[in-house]
């Protein structure tokens, strides 16, 4: 029996490393619940802002916050505006469990994507809505596939849709797969990403697989 791993787990300090990283002291359990909570907020209210990676970095007294988003304009706001309120709002979540602890420095740096279609994650969203909107699968499918394929430097892709495909009474699999993909090789840059769809007759799971070539 084979047993399943995420593509990014073997590939850990070799070519990419850790979205929660920095300074845990002797209390690691606390601090990654913050971190979490922190992601769930940020998930929840930039929904609609095409979020790709939520990146926390922890110093001695100091929080970073890294948003890389398909739509920085959006997360910014008027003025810096959207930036600001979101600092006050995570100055909140980290005071809610330990009200007489002192909140540490918060910075919140917007970094914008500069090829969509080579982020698993926005391929996911962009997926998602058109599925839920009652688009035809095989159609999204094949059109998601030969754009991401366009993008320089993408050597091959595989995109898997599973459940009630097209509203069916039994639940299948299908995908597509284009170019290469060895998902045995350590080496092999592949970036993957998983979502679902909120159908009114279930939920669709979406896999995006994206090779990128290989480092050494």
């Amino acid at each position: 029996m084979s047993h399943r791993v995420h593509p990014k787990m073997f590939r850990i300090r070799e070519i990419s490393d850790w979205i929660s990283r920095g300074f845990y002291k002797k209390n690691p359990a606390k601090y990654l619940e913050e971190d979490f909570r922190i992601r769930e907020f940020l998930e929840k209210k930039l929904k609609d802002c095409s979020i790709e990676t939520i990146e926390i970095e922890r110093f001695s007294g100091r929080i970073n916050v890294i948003i890389n988003t398909g739509r920085p304009g959006l997360v910014i706001g008027r003025g810096g505006s959207g930036a600001e309120e979101i600092k006050k709002s995570l100055e909140k979540i980290i005071l809610l469990k330990d009200k007489k602890a002192k909140a540490p420095e918060i910075r919140v740096d917007i970094r914008g994507v500069r090829e969509v279609w080579s982020s698993p994650n926005l391929v996911i969203e962009w997926i998602a809505q058109r599925i839920e909107k009652r688009m035809p699968f095989r159609k999204v499918l094949k059109q998601a596939i030969s754009k991401i394929m366009l993008v320089k430097g993408i050597k091959g892709s595989r995109i898997e849709l599973s459940g009630r495909l097209g509203g069916s009474e039994i639940a299948r699999r299908e995908w597509l797969k284009k170019g290469n993909l060895p998902r045995q090789t350590i080496r092999a840059d592949i970036s993957y990403g998983s979502g679902t769809a909120r159908c009114s007759y279930g939920a669709i799971g979406i896999k995006v697989w994206i090779y990128k070539g290989e480092k050494f």
